[in-house]
């Protein structure tokens, strides 16, 4: 039994050195993890919102850049990064590839934060001008750093995102695709950003998001985390559909379960800062589709770490949610 859980010897995960303590739980034993559960990732957030560059550049030497999308997330999505990045980008030649990457990325947050959430009908004239002016900084930014730094997956990525945003057609961004997985042909991020531009309310058709996914899959070794784009491929399917019970078959269920053992699961699976995204992907997708062997594993291995963000925001209330489903 203790093998199933913990892997082929029974045993735990080694502890990681850099895992941030728990400080506090909500009632249920649920908590938010803050900065990728990383102190290394902490500290490179606490020197981004003081707006220190050196201590930026001396914060992300455990990192690459170019690869680690959820640690370039994080400076992303830091209300501020904006303020100060560009004049590191003009100042630091030496890093100026480091520096537009990440004014880059943080200008395509920006706009969606201009923008809102809101459907295309609902937004004002003015949220448009601004998120496409933003959209625009950012690619000219992600453009000259992936020049400077041709090996990068991280513009490329990125890029497909502001593609989307600004509506630029099936040519241009299946040519941002392509300079993607040319990279890194297993590149999760740049496959689930695909994902989402295949869907039905992007212009997609119903099915192709689901066959992308399961071709990605057959390409992953095992333990790879790219299984997570058929958890994340069924949970768009939900999306779309007006039936809450849509993922409910015992087909989709064994293609979860077997997606699950094939890469989050699987005794070659890689902890890495941000891992509790790749469980929550699959334990929410585990979930909706009423599974009740491997949610649990799922679940358990989580042990009520709530990642944010999606893809539990596809509900109203999605802290709520993961508690409801964890219990259940």
């Amino acid at each position: 039994m203790f093998g199933k859980l913990f892997g082929r010897s029974g045993e735990r995960p080694a502890a990681d050195p850099h895992a941030l303590p728990v400080t506090r739980r909500q009632k249920g034993g649920t908590y938010k993890v803050r900065a990728l559960g990383d102190a290394r990732v902490l500290a490179l957030v606490e020197a981004a919102d003081a707006g220190d560059w050196e201590a930026v550049k001396t914060a992300l030497a455990p990192f690459d850049l170019g690869r680690d999308h959820q640690v370039l997330s994080e400076l992303a999505d830091l209300d501020g990064v904006q303020d100060w990045i560009g004049r590191a980008a003009e100042e630091d030649k030496e890093h100026r590839a480091t520096a537009l990457l990440i004014s880059g990325a943080r200008h395509i947050s920006w706009g969606w934060e201009a923008r809102t959430a809101a459907q295309a009908v609902n937004v004002s004239r003015e949220q448009w001008r601004v998120f496409h002016e933003r959209l625009h900084i950012a690619e000219e930014q992600l453009f000259e750093a992936a020049e400077l730094r041709p090996e990068w997956v991280a513009p490329w990525r990125r890029l497909l995102t502001s593609g989307r945003g600004m509506s630029l057609g099936p040519l241009v961004n299946e040519t941002r695709l392509d300079a993607a997985l040319r990279r890194d042909p297993l590149d999760l991020e740049t496959r689930v950003e695909w994902l989402s531009q295949l869907q039905p309310r992007w212009g997609g058709e119903p099915g192709q998001a689901l066959a992308f996914a399961r071709d990605a899959l057959a390409r992953a070794p095992q333990g790879h985390r790219l299984g997570c784009v058929i958890a994340v491929a069924h949970i768009e399917d939900w999306v779309e559909s007006d039936t809450e019970d849509v993922l409910e078959t015992p087909r989709i269920q064994t293609e979860l379960r077997a997606a699950a053992d094939h890469s989050i699961l699987h005794p070659a699976y890689v902890r890495r800062p941000g891992w509790q995204h790749d469980f929550s992907m699959f334990a929410m997708a585990l979930s909706l589709a009423g599974e009740r062997h491997t949610v649990r594993r799922v679940f358990k291995a989580l042990d009520g770490a709530y990642t944010g963000g999606r893809p539990w925001t596809y509900f109203a209330e999605p802290e709520e949610q993961f508690a409801r489903r964890r219990r259940a």
